[in-house]
């Protein structure tokens, strides 16, 4: 608020015997915004004027500054924006048409057929040469069972095979035998048939003799009788060659039978030899012992588990969703991050996609026909081998990757301009 004093001499009037001047006059004006007209308040002491003042003058508004535009209050800022934006926009449609070209998941995991280590024959452990997460060859040993009793059946095996053996040699000397008996037989034979011949023409010459009257019955009688005697010779070593047959016959089911009894010897000396090579347990491909429960000293049965075996084939379980298979294919390239080493990528391809979603082959799978459905987009496995997987990282089933498959060979448009600069 200020005040104004406004020392207006007051006419006189003419026609009183005096006039008074009036008192000066004291405004106090309200300020107000612009575009508000001022109050006027009069503070002068009540009385008549002689002439009513003039109204005072309204003070004229003053115009509201113009505002200048953004751009040109801060145009270099403006055009640093513009060129973020211009950046930007060509930085995401370079991003996009490079991320067309690969598809990739955070539900994936390593894979391997890891199995357990058990022995296949009951004993004592006597050595355990290996350690929890140690690197084996083919071949290395992983346990070691007392292979005493297992030495003795196989020494007990071996000795049953000789004696089968020995036995088959016996038989086959009596067969030797049989079979000379049955020559001296068959010359006996042959003696015996000569004779009953000569016997024969004998017995014929003294007949014709006896029935013309030069020859006696007695003669007669006896060269008959010389002619039996041979028949029966004959007869006699014919049997003699059978006998023989029938002996060699029987000695060739002896043998066979010492033959059986010397394989069932052989089986059993190969089973105790199988015995004492399963008291060693080797492993059977190159891969890591985990999990080692087997000590010194431990009663190990047959089945028992002493070690998990993690073997060195290992690769990449990606389940992918159903909507990215669409250009996926086997042989197609594969870079490969593990969580637990986010610094190494690996390299693969994609060796097979199953024919079929994950819970297909569940142990429970989803039974769509009951109840009411609600469509959920399905994950289906991929395989991915990797190329050359690293020797220097311990690598397992279970680990967590995050592989990205390149399902498109051909460069994207920010591949070709990094080509050329």
């Amino acid at each position: 608020m200020s005040l104004r004093v406004h020392d207006d001499v007051a006419e006189m009037d003419t026609l009183g015997s005096g006039g008074e001047a009036s008192s000066p006059a004291i405004e106090f004006r309200e300020r107000h915004p612009a575009g508000d007209r001022p109050t006027v308040r009069d503070e002068r002491p009540a009385q008549r004027p002689a002439v009513a003042p003039a109204p005072a003058a309204p003070e004229p508004e003053a115009a509201p500054p113009r505002k200048r535009g953004l751009i040109a209050r801060h145009p270099f800022a403006a055009i640093v924006g513009l060129v973020v934006l211009l950046a930007l926009v060509a930085g995401g449609y370079l991003y996009w048409g490079y991320a067309g070209h690969f598809e990739t998941t955070d539900d994936a995991f390593i894979a391997s057929r890891q199995f357990s280590v058990a022995p296949k024959v009951a004993g004592y452990i006597a050595a355990v040469p290996v350690t929890d997460n140690q690197h084996v060859k083919a071949g290395d040993v992983i346990a070691r069972i007392d292979d005493r009793d297992y030495r003795t059946a196989l020494a007990q095996a071996e000795g049953q095979v000789a004696a089968a053996q020995s036995g088959i040699k016996n038989i086959d000397a009596q067969i030797n035998v049989q079979q000379a008996q049955i020559a001296a037989s068959q010359a006996q034979l042959s003696q015996a048939q000569a004779g009953l011949t000569f016997a024969q023409q004998q017995a014929d010459r003294y007949q014709q003799l006896a029935k013309q009257g030069a020859g006696t019955v007695q003669n007669q009688q006896q060269y008959q009788a010389q002619l039996r005697q041979a028949q029966a010779a004959v007869q006699s070593a014919d049997a003699n060659i059978k006998v023989a047959q029938r002996q060699v016959e029987a000695l060739q089911a002896q043998r066979a039978n010492a033959v059986a009894s010397l394989t069932q010897a052989q089986a059993q000396r190969d089973q105790a030899q199988l015995n004492l090579s399963y008291t060693v347990i080797r492993a059977a491909q190159p891969g890591r012992v985990v999990n080692l429960t087997a000590a010194v000293g431990q009663y190990a049965q047959p089945g028992a588990t002493l070690a998990t075996f993690v073997p060195d084939e290992i690769w990449v379980a990606a389940n992918f969703k159903e909507t990215q298979l669409d250009h996926m294919r086997a042989g197609q390239p594969a870079v490969v991050t593990i969580d637990a080493y986010p610094d190494h990528k690996l390299r693969g391809h994609v060796a097979s996609i199953q024919p079929g979603s994950g819970t297909a082959f569940s142990l429970l799978p989803s039974e769509n026909a009951t109840g009411n459905f609600v469509k959920v987009v399905q994950r289906v496995p991929v395989k991915i081998v990797l190329d050359n997987p690293p020797g220097d990282l311990p690598l397992g089933p279970g680990m967590s990757v995050e592989p990205t498959v390149r399902i498109n060979p051909a460069p994207s448009l920010y591949e070709r301009l990094k080509a050329w600069l």
